[in-house]
C-alpha cells in the first residue's frame, strides 16, 4: 500500500527534480515507512510505501537490469495476492530475484509477458512502469479499480499519481473546477475516467495507458461480459462458497498484522468466520474491530432502513468466533470535530454530503491502524450479490433512472441530489443536475452487456448490477482508499474479486434471489458458518449517528459559517434557507427526512472548507 507519483517529458529538457520531489511528499501519507525518487532521462517517479509484504527489501521505485543496463523502472500502489506463485512460475523461466516482494514479481511479470501480465495478476494495483527499451511509460489499474490513477497531461508531457492533488505541485495544474466537474460531484454517480478537476482524468478499471512519442493510447484488458450461467441452484451455491472462501484466503497474504473489520452483518461476518481460523494456525490473533457511537445501543430507534443496532451483532460473533474485540466508540464531538471535517475533506479532494458517515469511517481507520496494518473488510457484497433493499423493490428497479437516486425521489429530492437541498436555486438550474444525471443514466443501460434473447426483468437485473459496478461501486472504493490510505491502512475487499464479480453477473435473477431476499446465495452458501442470528437479520445499511448532540454541533457551525464574512459560500448557499435550517437542530436530528436535511448541511460545510483551500470555480 503506496502512493506513487511521476511525470514524463515528451522532448527536450529533463524531468523537473524539484516537482517530482514534490509531488512525492503529497504522497507521504500513504507510504509511513519509506519514500524515494528516481529520476530518468525523460520519465522521473516518486513512491510513498507502507510495507505489507517482505517490509525489509521491495523498495520502490524499482529497476531491473541486465547486463549493468536498465530495463524497467516500476512504481506500484497496491498487493499482488498471488505473487508467490507467479515467482515460482518466473523462477523456472529463468528470472532471478535479488528481493522476496510481490513488487519485483510484478515488474518481472512484466518483462516476462508484457502487458498480458495483467491477466496473470490476482489483486489490487495501480502501477507505472518505465519501459527502457521502448522509451514508453505504462500505466495500469487493477480489473475493479480498488486503487486509484490519475494523469493529466500538460504542455511538454504527462504527469500521474494516486491522488489529484499530486497534479497541483506542477505549474501548469490548478484545482480549477468548471460546470461539469460539479456536475460529477453533485451526481450521485461516478462517469467512469473523470474526475472533478478541469485538465485532470483517471485511468478507468481494467484499463491501460500507452504513452509514447507524445502519444497517449487507451486499451481495455477486462470488462463485465454476459455469458451463459452454467450452474443450477445448488451448484451456483457450492460455486459461491468455494469462490468467496476462496478469495478471502488468498487476500489474508501479508507480512504484518491483519484484522477484520465487523459490522455485524452477513458480509463481514462470512469473512471473520472463515479467515479467523487461519489467522490462529498462521500464529496470529483473529482480531476483530467494531464501530459504534457513544449511547447508540441504549437510545437506538428503528427506522425504514435499519431495524437494530449493529453492535450487538458484532458483539455476537465476537463471542461465537471467540475474536479477539477491540470496541471503537465515537462521541458526537468527535464526529463534528472541525480537525476531522478538515482532514476528511482534504483527503477526498472534494466535498462530499456524507458527513458522519465519512467522519466515523475516518476515525475508525485510524484507530483500528494503532492495532494492524492490514484489514479485511466486507464492502461491495451488496453490489455482487443483490444486497441492496432498492434491488428488491419493484418501483424503485424500474424507475427511469438510476435507482439510488430514485430513492432520493420518493423522498422529495426530484430535482436535487444528495446534499443540495441548501445550495442556490439559480446555481442548481444552471447546472441542470436532472439533466446530467439522465445523460449518465442512458449512457449506462447503452453500454450494459446483454445475451440475446433475455427475459425483460432479467435485462433489467443486468443493467443495475452493472450500474452499480460502474457508477456506484468506484465512490465507495475511492472513499475507503482515501481514508485508510490517509493513515496507512490497507484495507482490501475480497468480494470485489473481478473473477467473483463476473460469475454473479451471469447468475439469473431467478437463482440469485431464490428465496426473495437481498443476498439469497451468500446466506445459503454460508448456512452454518456464520450464525443463523446474523444470517436472517435484515440487511442494515452503514450506521449514522442519532444522538441529538450531533445535529446541534451541525446547526451551531452552521450559523458560524454562515455569519463569516470571510465565508466563500456566498455564490453557492440559499442563505435563508440554510439559515432557517441551522436554527431547527431538532428537523436534522430524528423524524421523515431528517437524515436528508442532515447531508444538506454537511455539504455546506465541507463545501465551505473546500472552496477555503483555494480551489477556482469556473462557470
Amino acid at each position: 500500500m503506496c502512493g506513487i507519483a511521476g511525470l514524463i517529458v515528451w522532448q527536450g529538457g529533463a524531468p523537473n527534480r524539484h516537482v517530482i520531489h514534490r509531488m512525492t511528499e503529497v504522497m507521504l501519507c500513504r507510504g509511513l515507512d519509506e519514500q524515494d525518487v528516481w529520476t530518468g532521462e525523460r520519465a522521473a517517479f516518486g513512491h510513498t510505501r507502507t510495507s505489507v509484504i517482505a517490509p525489509e527489501s521491495g523498495q520502490q521505485p524499482m529497476t531491473v537490469e541486465s547486463d549493468g543496463r536498465p530495463l524497467a523502472t516500476i512504481c506500484y500502489n497496491g498487493e499482488i495476492y498471488n505473487y508467490r506463485e507467479l515467482r515460482r512460475e518466473l523462477s523456472a523461466l529463468g528470472h532471478r530475484f535479488r528481493t522476496d516482494s510481490d513488487t519485483e514479481v510484478l515488474l518481472r511479470s512484466y518483462l516476462e509477458w508484457g502487458t498480458e501480465c495483467v491477466h496473470r495478476l490476482h489483486g489490487i494495483f495501480a502501477f507505472a512502469v518505465w519501459d527502457e527499451r521502448t522509451q514508453e511509460l505504462l500505466l495500469i489499474r487493477d480489473h475493479m479499480g480498488v486503487k486509484p490513477l490519475f494523469y493529466a497531461q500538460t504542455s511538454s508531457g504527462l504527469l500521474f499519481g494516486s491522488e489529484p492533488k499530486v497534479m497541483f505541485c506542477h505549474p501548469e495544474l490548478e484545482p480549477t473546477v468548471d460546470a461539469d466537474g460539479l456536475r460529477e460531484m453533485f451526481s450521485q454517480a461516478k462517469t467512469p475516467g473523470s474526475a472533478i478537476y478541469r485538465g485532470i482524468d483517471e485511468v478507468r478499471p481494467g484499463h491501460l495507458l500507452r504513452i509514447r512519442d507524445g502519444r497517449v493510447t487507451e486499451e481495455h484488458y477486462w470488462s463485465l461480459t454476459a455469458r451463459e450461467h452454467p450452474h443450477d441452484l445448488e451448484e451456483t451455491v457450492s460455486a459461491v462458497r468455494s469462490m468467496v472462501g476462496g478469495t478471502i484466503i488468498e487476500q489474508l497474504v501479508a507480512d504484518i498484522p491483519r484484522g477484520l473489520l465487523v459490522s455485524g452483518g452477513i458480509d463481514s461476518s462470512t469473512i471473520a468466520a472463515l479467515a479467523a481460523p487461519r489467522l490462529r494456525e498462521e500464529g496470529e490473533p483473529a482480531r476483530g474491530f467494531a464501530m459504534t457511537f457513544t449511547g447508540y445501543e441504549e437510545n437506538f430507534r428503528p427506522d425504514e432502513v435499519r431495524a437494530t443496532p449493529d453492535i450487538e451483532y458484532a458483539r455476537l460473533l465476537g463471542e461465537r468466533l471467540n475474536l479477539d474485540m477491540t470496541r471503537i466508540e465515537l462521541t458526537p464531538e468527535e464526529l463534528a470535530d472541525p480537525e476531522v471535517r478538515a482532514a476528511v475533506v482534504e483527503r477526498q479532494d472534494q466535498p462530499t454530503a456524507l458527513g458522519d458517515m465519512d467522519a466515523s469511517l475516518y476515525l475508525l481507520f485510524n484507530r483500528v491502524k494503532q492495532h494492524v496494518g492490514v484489514a479485511m473488510s466486507g464492502d461491495t457484497a451488496d453490489e455482487v450479490f443483490a444486497g441492496f433493499l432498492w434491488s428488491h423493490n419493484p418501483e424503485l428497479m424500474n424507475a427511469p433512472t438510476f435507482p439510488w437516486v430514485a430513492v432520493g425521489q420518493l423522498h422529495g429530492r426530484a430535482s436535487r441530489g444528495l446534499g443540495c437541498g441548501l445550495l442556490d436555486g439559480s446555481l442548481m438550474e444552471a447546472l441542470d443536475l436532472p439533466g446530467y444525471i439522465q445523460a449518465q443514466y442512458e449512457e449506462a443501460i447503452a453500454q450494459t452487456p446483454h445475451l440475446p434473447g433475455e427475459s425483460a426483468l432479467q435485462r433489467r437485473i443486468r443493467e443495475i448490477d452493472f450500474m452499480h459496478m460502474t457508477r456506484w461501486l468506484p465512490s465507495l472504493l475511492d472513499r475507503g482508499d482515501r481514508f485508510s490510505m490517509s493513515c496507512g491502512l490497507e484495507v482490501r475487499v475480497p468480494y470485489c474479486d473481478p473473477a467473483l464479480v463476473e460469475y454473479s453477473y451471469n447468475i439469473p435473477w431467478s437463482i440469485k434471489s431464490f428465496d426473495g431476499r437481498e443476498k439469497s446465495l451468500l446466506r445459503a452458501a454460508f448456512r452454518g458458518v456464520v450464525p443463523d442470528e446474523i444470517l436472517d437479520r435484515r440487511k442494515s445499511p452503514y450506521p449514522v449517528t442519532q444522538d441529538g448532540r450531533y445535529a446541534e454541533l451541525l446547526c451551531k457551525q452552521l450559523l458560524s459559517t454562515l455569519d463569516d464574512p470571510t465565508s466563500p459560500l456566498s455564490d453557492f448557499v440559499d442563505a435563508s434557507a440554510a439559515r432557517e435550517t441551522a436554527t431547527a437542530p431538532q428537523r436534522l436530528a430524528s423524524g421523515p427526512g431528517a437524515w436528508a436535511a442532515r447531508s444538506d448541511v454537511e455539504m455546506l460545510l465541507n463545501l465551505d472548507l473546500w472552496l477555503r483551500s483555494g480551489v477556482r470555480i469556473v462557470m
